[in-house]
């Protein structure tokens, strides 16, 4: 049944893609954490400035996307798996891997917090209003933090699947399906009950009056859950394939498979920058303000020693010889 190019065999499958996932992956850091970077300074001063629970959602939502950038796409797969080879001690992987879910169930659950959030807000607006802070906010983030790093310790016992050449253990089967449900099908069915409450309370305040417009908070969550759901299928349907189906170690389309369905799935990470700048025309202003701040002392700095800038206008001065 699995007849090919390369039939099955004991050996390991080769990997076809070769050093396309090193060149995409080191693109991508190259790119998403400079634009994570900022992105992060400027929903900072959105936050301090307005003080909107939503900004301090979408700041902690970047600030995990940098944490997944730097612990999966540099440390799991171009340090452990293109630089070294996977010739790293076997409790240094398994430590890895707490961090690397622990990382990826933060940015998740984030994106249900601001979902939640932003339900509240269009549905039940009287109470939102008197509820939400950003005490309460950062209360809230501080304690998905907390959840995503100890729903990451069980995943220490993560089986390399590039390696794995044993059937599935019940271990290995539980935890491949907890980390479906953790980070796919449990947060996008709290998406999708969400956004479908928050279009119905859209259209059934159109019917009563003038055509609302969708608030800026809102087509970013819309945005950004559904470029979730769309970026991160592949690899859930990948890893469900190699449990019940064919598994990576021995079929190298699978092999394939996996590695486009994990480059799709990081270029979630990096994404929601362009979707920022293309809904809202206060964060433009934001990073415009963060560009012209990091100019200007470059400006004030160009100017030679010893010189001191006059005034543009001057006092009118005395009369020679007045006193006062």
């Amino acid at each position: 049944e699995l007849e090919g190019r390369w039939p099955e065999s004991p050996a390991a499958s080769p990997c076809v893609a070769g050093v396309i996932p090193v060149i995409y992956y080191s693109i991508l850091l190259g790119l998403g954490l400079p634009v994570n970077l900022l992105t992060t300074v400027a929903l900072a001063r959105l936050a301090a400035r307005t003080r909107k629970p939503s900004y301090y959602y979408l700041l902690a939502l970047t600030a995990s996307d940098i944490v997944t950038q730097v612990v999966i796409v540099f440390v799991g797969f171009l340090l452990q798996g293109a630089v070294l080879a996977r010739e790293v001690p076997q409790a240094v992987v398994r430590t890895a891997n707490i961090l690397e879910f622990a990382a990826n169930h933060a940015s998740v659950w984030i994106t249900v917090l601001l979902t939640v959030d932003r339900h509240r807000a269009l549905c039940h607006p009287l109470r939102h209003r008197a509820t939400s802070s950003p005490g309460r906010a950062r209360r809230a983030v501080a304690a998905v933090l907390g959840a995503a790093l100890l729903t990451g310790i069980p995943f220490y016992w993560w089986l390399d699947v590039w390696r794995d050449a044993d059937p599935p253990s019940m271990l290995d089967e539980v935890l491949k399906w907890a980390h479906c449900l953790i980070v796919y099908f449990i947060p996008c069915g709290v998406f999708l009950v969400a956004n479908l409450a928050i279009v119905r309370r859209l259209q059934q305040r159109g019917r009563s009056g003038p055509r609302p417009q969708m608030g800026k908070s809102t087509a970013i969550l819309l945005g950004v859950t559904t470029l979730f759901a769309l970026l991160w299928a592949p690899r859930i349907f990948v890893m469900l394939y190699h449990l019940y189906v064919a598994p990576v170690y021995r079929d190298w389309r699978v092999h394939l498979a996996l590695d486009v369905a994990n480059m799709v799935a990081m270029l979630n990470t990096a994404i929601n920058f362009g979707l920022y700048c293309l809904v809202s025309k206060t964060f433009r202003a934001a990073v415009r303000e963060v560009f012209q701040d990091t100019h200007l002392p470059c400006t004030l700095g160009s100017r030679s020693v010893g010189t001191v800038a006059e005034p543009m206008l001057k006092p009118p001065g005395l009369p020679k010889g007045a006193e006062l």
